[in-house]
């Protein structure tokens, strides 16, 4: 009776995640599942479902879990393997994604997005051969426009990358018949037309392409190089200034424009644009590397600043711990780190598995710079609670701080699957 009735409540918690799903909550999709797979751990829809939601949310490391629990406990889901080589693929380990795909065509032959997906990822890959068949088998299979479009347009740009001209052209000019308000296609038949001399048309596709993008800076720059070619050097100027303007470090830019003013005999500006063309971001040239991405200590700082104290009352102990416990928390509020910690010391001391009182003595130490100790603190309020959304947070910033990207991401997709929902704009920002 019982079991009928979790049944019912797991098949219950499952329709709210999808409901939130097609609502665009995804945190509270998530969580939903996760409730769903607590009661029902055997039922893959839950894990393929969720591990959609993770994927919307940008924790691929997390969807990738979920995608592997569905297959195995349904093998012959195609879908299963087509999202995880997604989500392998927007974690650059594209060869992975190449067998996920492999799979998924062997369980479905026909399946459009499949072919759509490998033929991506083969391109990425430069394996552009074959990447031309798969793009030409969704044009044979596909009923759907924009896929159809897409795979014509995807096509074109590996045609490109082979340097036949004509036959990206051809794709480009297909894809534009479907869907005539993408910029990047009249770009990339532009580029095509510029590679075979035709500089008229070029510059009529880039006419288009900015139409449609006026914030297009290679566009401008491409049609200022065509320009260049048909002697119209005052023309090609303004659009080197337009191009610079909207990207101040398009070196190409400086170059062409440098390359226009020594024609019209400006030698001075000429030598200022072509010096920019030599020095920005020339890493052959003598300067400083500023190393961006990681979590630094001013980001660590800001990004543990996020979680809020949230202690209750609890009933007051004989041992005293809770006393201690929350002098802690009016200390490090008062800016008593050291005097915090000596309460969380004694806190700990005498309740061992106080969980709140070691993640708070983690995070007061990670402000204090002790990272190592404080990842420490954090497992062990795991331990003793392993539902602990905030306690996976803080570690998950800390390790990725301390370099441990993965472990970090893995933490943190945790930490959202379990509520923690600030989680998930980390991960947004530095684990893809």
């Amino acid at each position: 009776m019982s079991q009928t009735f979790a049944q019912q409540t797991a098949s219950e918690y499952f329709d709210i995640g999808v409901n939130k799903s097609k609502a665009g909550d995804f945190v509270g999709a998530s969580q939903a599942f996760s409730t769903a797979i607590a009661m029902n751990p055997d039922n893959p829809s839950s894990y393929f479902n969720r591990g959609l939601a993770k994927q919307q949310l940008k924790d691929h490391r997390g969807a990738i879990l979920d995608f592997d629990k569905t297959i195995d406990l349904d093998p012959k889901n195609s879908l299963a393997y087509l999202y995880r080589g997604k989500s392998k693929g927007e974690q650059e380990d594209h060869r992975a994604a190449l067998q996920d795909y492999n799979r998924t065509i062997e369980l479905s032959p026909e399946d459009a997005l499949a072919y759509l997906a490998r033929g991506t990822t083969r391109a990425k890959l430069l394996d552009y051969r074959r990447a031309i068949q798969d793009f030409t088998k969704v044009i044979e299979v596909n009923t759907e426009d924009v896929n159809k479009f897409q795979a014509y347009y995807s096509r074109g740009t590996c045609k490109l990358r082979l340097e036949d001209y004509p036959g990206s052209i051809s794709d480009f000019t297909k894809a534009i018949d479907m869907n005539p308000k993408r910029s990047q296609t009249f770009a990339s038949r532009g580029f095509s037309r510029l590679r075979i001399n035709d500089f008229t048309g070029a510059i009529k596709d880039f006419d288009e392409a900015i139409k449609l993008n006026p914030e297009d800076s290679e566009s401008f720059y491409n049609r200022g190089f065509s320009k260049t070619k048909i002697d119209d050097f005052r023309g090609a100027i303004n659009d080197f200034d337009k191009a610079i303007a909207l990207d101040p470090q398009n070196v190409r830019a400086y170059y062409g424009r440098g390359f226009c003013n020594s024609k019209l005999n400006s030698q001075k500006d000429a030598i200022n644009d072509l010096t920019k063309a030599i020095e920005i971001n020339n890493v052959n040239i003598d300067s400083k590397v500023v190393y961006t991405g990681r979590i630094t200590k001013n980001i660590l700082d800001e990004l543990r600043n996020v979680v809020q104290e949230k202690s209750k009352i609890n009933e007051f102990s004989d041992d005293r711990s809770e006393a201690y416990y929350s002098r802690s928390v009016a200390k490090f509020k008062n800016g008593d780190a050291k005097g915090a910690i000596n309460d969380l010391n004694k806190s700990i001391e005498l309740n061992p598995t106080y969980a709140e009182a070691y993640f708070f003595r983690g995070f007061v130490r990670s402000s204090t710079g002790a990272q190592k100790e404080a990842l420490q603190d954090c497992s062990n309020a795991i331990k003793l609670n392993p539902k602990y959304g905030e306690a996976f947070y803080v570690r998950g910033i800390i390790k990725h701080a301390l370099g441990d990207d993965n472990g970090g991401c893995y933490d943190l997709s945790r930490a959202g699957e379990l509520g923690y929902s600030a989680a998930y704009n980390v991960i947004r920002e530095y684990c893809n």
